[in-house]
């Protein structure tokens, strides 16, 4: 059986997935056109998941003169044998481990308070120096730059020492090697997202800012940089006059093809283990993203779609990147969305489109000014594509829509999840009481109220009105609850079977109607439906003496509700 290379789940380091054999997607060619480009400073902002620390790892084994503990150089040339890199020529393969590099990840400032996410970066930056503490055991800096050296590495040193530590490590490399210093940046915005988030917010952004100025505005000693996170915060101030930063956001057409996989790239690796019939869910599911004018798959999902199709572990596509991503902004977006902004959720949800102004230079703290700036946090952080792009004056505005089958769920299942959250601590005792004793116009003017608080995606309209009437009827004490059991000649809907006899059961049958004026037609229709079906047949079986049977019929955001009991109909609303 030919030899088919494991598949990198969770594989963030390049050294590993060289060494290790993992399948992997040949992006080298970021190396070269970094030197080609020759920026000072390079700030990448691109969705979670999209191989960003990937990347920042291959360029620190490509360009780093990394000293081992034994004080030998490493021969990292062995992980670009056989690499694009090895063949773009010798003006860029002569950069290979030239440099000393100082790489740096923030992620693991996503921490519930401030102490605790200072004290995770000041324990990055440790790390770091700990990589580099050869620099004590040499002459190359002063006995004066080895005692505030210390006092980093061993947690000691105070705040400012900390905020120009970068910028202080650079300098003593530099210092060392004769030679200026590449600084990777990795995940630089999560510490300032879990702070807007927590309540921390001012506090983190006055230390990340020192931080960075030093190190990318007034650092001396710097070669180049390059900053990768999901957001571009130039109004944070952490960037303060670098002038000469060079954004690469997923509007550009620049370095499109380094971050996620290509078109090419998605067919070669389904052809490599024998699911290319597949592509066209592969598509459906986690395609749908445009950076600059690339068509781009999520690549981890699409990796683990891969390794869960062919370890049968799966027969069909599941939401990979809802489980890994934070949905916070989501989730910001929904809880205070007004009238105006459910309507444009409902119209993305059902496959339309928004138009928005694009900014790239909001803060965390600009979420809540405008409901236009979360829409951009959500096309910036990959909940949606630009489908379109005009100018309005000197404004860009960007025609938006949900990129793929993965993000419809996450914002379905976030719905879902927010209006469950809503109606738990709601008093619907009247909604309840209304079921009970027949009181359709009661009934339909409860149903109408929360169905204007409501959120609804109507790819599937009849099973979203029936999850939203199963999820308000949830807390109905004294009945037992059954969806869509079969029962005589059909399947109903809805079904409330009380544990008390003498309480009266309940049948609702649902239907939906396009146009205001069908409703009550519709209604009719689904009463006679529960007579021509004998859905009461069981119940009248086991006894009960009252049945009560509602057709309920919804249109957009009204509803009608007619009962009958017995023999006789009454209907109520307009």
């Amino acid at each position: 059986m030919e030899y088919i290379r494991p598949l990198p789940i969770g594989v963030e380091f390049y050294k590993q997935m060289i060494a290790k054999g993992y399948y992997y997607i040949d992006k080298t060619l970021f190396i070269r056109d970094l030197l080609v480009q020759k920026n000072t400073a390079t700030l990448f902002t691109r969705p979670r998941r999209f191989g960003k620390t990937l990347a920042q790892s291959m360029l620190k084994t490509f360009f780093e003169k990394e000293i081992l503990s034994d004080g030998t150089v490493a021969d990292n040339s062995v992980y670009f044998e056989g690499k694009k890199i090895m063949e773009a020529g010798e003006e860029y393969t002569q950069h290979m481990g030239q440099y000393p590099v100082i790489f740096l990840s923030l992620k693991s400032a996503r921490q519930p308070t401030y102490e605790m996410a200072y004290g995770s970066i000041i324990d990055e930056i440790r790390k770091e120096y700990d990589r580099h503490s050869y620099l004590l055991k040499g002459d190359g800096i002063t006995e004066k730059d080895k005692e505030r050296y210390n006092l980093i590495l061993n947690m000691e040193a105070d705040k400012i020492i900390y905020a120009k530590s970068i910028e202080f490590l650079s300098e003593c490399l530099e210092k060392h090697h004769k030679k200026k210093v590449i600084i990777l940046l990795d995940e630089y915005d999560v510490p300032l997202e879990n702070a807007y988030f927590n309540g921390f917010y001012d506090e983190m952004t006055t230390f990340i800012r020192s931080l960075f100025e030093s190190a990318l505005k007034t650092n001396d000693s710097l070669e180049f940089a390059v900053t990768t996170g999901c957001l571009r915060i130039s109004r944070e101030s952490i960037f303060t006059g670098l002038n000469n930063l060079d954004v690469v956001s997923v509007l550009n057409e620049d370095y499109a093809e380094y971050f996620g996989f290509t078109q090419d790239e998605t067919d070669s690796f389904l052809e490599t283990y024998g699911i290319i019939e597949r592509r066209d869910e592969v598509k459906s599911w986690y395609d749908g993203y445009l950076f600059g004018n690339t068509e781009v798959y999520n690549p981890w999902s699409l990796i683990n779609y891969v390794k869960d199709i062919t370890h049968r572990n799966t027969e069909f596509p599941k939401p990979y990147w809802s489980n890994t991503s934070s949905n916070s902004i989501v989730r910001e977006l929904i809880e205070n969305a007004d009238d105006g902004t459910r309507e444009e959720l409902e119209e993305l949800i059902a496959g339309g489109t928004i138009e928005k102004p694009v900014h790239e230079d909001i803060t965390y703290a600009d979420i809540q000014k405008s409901q236009n700036n979360l829409w951009n946090f959500l096309f910036f952080t990959g909940y949606l594509k630009a489908a379109g792009k005009s100018f309005i004056g000197r404004q860009i505005y960007l025609s938006m829509t949900i990129p793929n089958e993965e993000i419809s769920y996450i914002y379905e299942n976030t719905i879902r999840e927010w209006f469950n959250s809503r109606i738990k601590p709601a008093n619907l005792s009247g909604l309840y009481n209304a079921i009970i004793n027949g009181d359709a116009k009661t009934f339909e003017d409860c149903l109408r109220e929360q169905l204007r608080e409501s959120i609804s995606f109507m790819d599937d309209a009849e099973n979203f009105y029936h999850g939203f009437l199963l999820g308000l009827i949830g807390g109905m004490q004294g009945y037992r609850k059954l969806s869509n059991r079969e029962r005589g000649e059909g399947r109903y809907d809805i079904l409330l079977k009380p544990y008390d006899e003498r309480q009266p059961a309940i049948i609702l049958e649902l239907k939906h109607a396009k146009k205001f004026t069908g409703m009550e037609g519709m209604c009719q229709k689904a009463l006679q439906q529960i007579e021509d079906k004998h859905y009461d047949e069981v119940l009248l079986d086991e006894g009960y003496m009252v049945i009560k049977k509602y057709g309920i019929c919804f249109c957009k955001k009204s509803c009608k509700v007619m009962v009958k009991e017995q023999s006789e109909i009454k209907k109520y609303g307009v």
